[in-house]
């Protein structure tokens, strides 16, 4: 039986959901990058790291490069590092619209308290 295409997507969002693999995949987005210096970067234990780098390898997204003793992890494709960014412009906006709602709460909180309206016009 076929997986329904939004039961796909939710597994792949759902993927995509550790800070970890984020964070791997932000540091990916400008070309491969040595395990030592995503070690360096992340700042997370190394079994740790392999954990995450070996689930975003099962998925497909990144691939991993050796050369000699060093292995490079690198963005299996462009379309990862658009949907990164996607996903930066929509916290943009989203956070804009809430820093607005703060501002307004912050305005309301500062005016004066209306006076109060006798039931005599």
């Amino acid at each position: 039986m076929q997986v329904p295409l939004y039961q796909a997507k939710a597994d792949f969002f759902r993927m995509l959901g550790h800070p970890v693999r984020i964070r791997v995949l932000e540091l990916l987005q400008h070309g491969p990058v040595p395990v030592r210096d995503l070690l360096a970067d992340i700042e997370i234990e190394p079994s740790s790291l392999s954990q995450q780098l070996a689930v975003l390898r099962r998925s497909g997204i990144v691939v991993s490069i050796r050369e000699g003793s060093t292995v490079r992890y690198a963005l299996a494709g462009g379309d990862v590092a658009e949907l990164l960014r996607a996903a930066r412009r929509i916290l943009t906006e989203l956070l804009a619209g809430q820093n607005q709602l703060l501002a307004e709460l912050q305005q309301a909180d500062a005016a004066p308290p209306p006076l109060p309206t006798s039931g005599r016009h």
